[in-house]
């Protein structure tokens, strides 16, 4: 038995040598390559690239995938990617919280019919035209854009849209159904107005942070365009921020502080309507655009308009 395992050791110990012996040999050759200058050259160079590709992938990618989602306004997390819609998705999704705004007012019905000058039962045959009112009728006279902030029927829209007290204002909604406006409050600072209808269940936007957009970022307009066409979409970037102007037409004028500049097409009618970002959140209310020039418009912050809301709410109305 003892003769039995020297044998199987000395049998190990002739196969560990030979491992070994090749092992020798195999380096020394590895090293006779090496000592050629382009061989050794071809080595460092790998070498050196290990090391830094190790340090970027550690340190210099983090960095610059920071600075790249920074740059193209790309979400930072997995999550908020995922919150990202097409402008399609988020146009179906917010629509139904858009409505119409439609101004009527009582004016005069004006006619024109021919009188005598010189009275009806005058020898002189004379006949002269003038324009002569036939009461009064209720009509049409412009429109506006709104978004739904409640379920039971509250509504943002611009100030200039509602300004005129005489007037009657009614409420269009996705639907088609219509229902009558009450003007519940005006901003006497900014270009803001709250508005009620008498209606439940309607569906809601949802308001977004106006202090965290940024230039360059897609953003989409959704409105009465021209006072005609309803839910009119349009889509741009943020063009600027913080901007100052003088916005007026129709007897009113007002000064708009740091408002949003966009590219996006707001036309006539659109005043009133959300100004959106790709989370399908309200970042702006869309109240004016720049005459004589294209693609210049301004949307108020919606952290501006936030306080109007809840003031509102507050009250119970």
């Amino acid at each position: 038995m003892q003769l039995l395992f020297n044998k199987i050791l000395e049998f190990l110990k002739k196969i560990i040598s030979g491992i070994f012996k090749f092992k020798l040999k195999l380096m020394k050759r590895f090293f006779e390559v090496v000592k050629k200058p382009a061989v050794a050259v071809i080595l460092i160079s790998a070498l050196v690239g290990l090391i830094f590709g190790s340090l970027g992938g550690i340190y210099i990618q983090p960095w610059l995938k920071d600075k790249l989602s920074k740059a193209n306004n790309q979400p930072d997390s997995l999550e908020e990617t995922l919150k990202v819609k097409t402008i399609p998705e988020v146009v179906k999704e917010v629509s139904p919280a858009v409505v119409s705004v439609i101004i009527s007012k009582y004016v005069p019905i004006l006619v024109q019919e021919y009188y005598n000058p010189f009275g009806e039962n005058s020898p002189f045959q004379i006949r002269i035209p003038r324009i002569v009112e036939k009461g009064k009728e209720l009509k049409e006279i412009g429109g506006g854009s709104g978004f739904v902030v409640s379920s039971d029927g509250l509504i943002v829209t611009n100030k200039h849209v509602v300004l005129d007290e005489q007037a009657q204002y009614t409420v269009l909604t996705n639907d088609g159904k219509k229902y009558p406006a009450t003007v519940l409050a005006r901003d006497p600072v900014q270009d803001v107005a709250i508005i009620k209808i008498d209606a439940n269940n309607l569906s809601v936007v949802k308001l977004g942070d106006s202090d965290s957009v940024k230039i360059g970022q897609t953003v989409i307009a959704i409105g009465n365009a021209l006072g005609e066409f309803r839910n009119t979409v349009s889509a741009g970037i943020i063009s600027g921020l913080m901007r100052t102007l003088t916005a007026g037409g129709g007897g009113f004028s007002e000064e708009l502080d740091e408002v949003i500049q966009t590219d996006a097409a707001i036309n006539p009618g659109n005043s009133g309507g959300p100004l959106l970002n790709l989370y399908g959140e309200v970042i702006g209310v869309n109240t004016a655009m720049a005459q004589g020039a294209e693609n210049i418009a301004f949307a108020i912050p919606v952290n501006k308009i936030k306080k109007d809301i809840d003031g509102v709410k507050g009250e119970g109305i």
